[in-house]
């Protein structure tokens, strides 16, 4: 009995070793992987473009796609939104600027681009994944689906720009009011008519 217990618990460490190994390897090419978004978003399109030809050449796993669109439908709203609703939470409010007069506050994100890109790429792969297992490839009638889910994200968004609107806040850093940048404070220093 003593020696079958330790033959398993001599097995198990190199598998622990190995998972903590290659966790510890995946954590630091996540780390590395941080300030490139671009380059980050750019190989989640090429997995989206391969996920989207898997589907279209098997003509299969509607519901999967759909389930996938749902759920990148909730972080997209969760990238969209800010981290305290002023809607939700009155005690804070106003939390985001109303007035030319307030206070600047920055828009934090409910959900930030790194962990949005991160979970949009995860859903995708394991999306993928689940392609090659006929199981998960229910017959369903796909146009009517693709119609829920076009209803489901206009309505969606319908709500979520309007909430923008009523409470004065723009996600994004297109239009918004640029000052001083360090190029036009070196180039005036530097000019000088000694």
């Amino acid at each position: 009995m003593e020696g079958s217990g330790g033959g398993a618990a001599s097995s198990s460490p190199p598998v622990a070793k190995y998972l903590n190994d290659f966790s510890k390897l995946f954590q630091y090419y996540l780390d590395k992987s941080t300030p490139h978004s671009v380059y980050r978003w750019i190989g989640t399109l090429v997995i989206a473009i391969i996920y989207v030809l898997r589907t279209f050449y098997v003509q299969g796993f509607y519901i999967v796609s759909y389930g996938l669109g749902i759920y990148l439908l909730n972080l997209l709203i969760g990238f969209l939104s800010p981290l305290v609703d002023p809607e939700l939470d009155p005690s804070n409010a106003p939390i985001l600027p109303t007035k030319g007069s307030d206070e600047f506050k920055p828009f934090i994100r409910r959900l930030p681009e790194f962990k949005f890109w991160y979970s949009f790429t995860k859903a995708l792969c394991i999306a993928f994944v689940m392609t090659f297992f006929s199981v998960f490839d229910v017959p369903v009638f796909w146009p009517i689906l693709l119609c829920y889910w076009f209803v489901l994200f206009v309505l969606t968004m319908r709500r979520q720009i309007a909430h923008m609107i009523k409470y004065k806040y723009i996600p994004f850093n297109l239009g918004k009011q640029k000052y001083g940048s360090k190029k036009s404070s070196a180039g005036s220093s530097g000019s000088r008519a000694d």
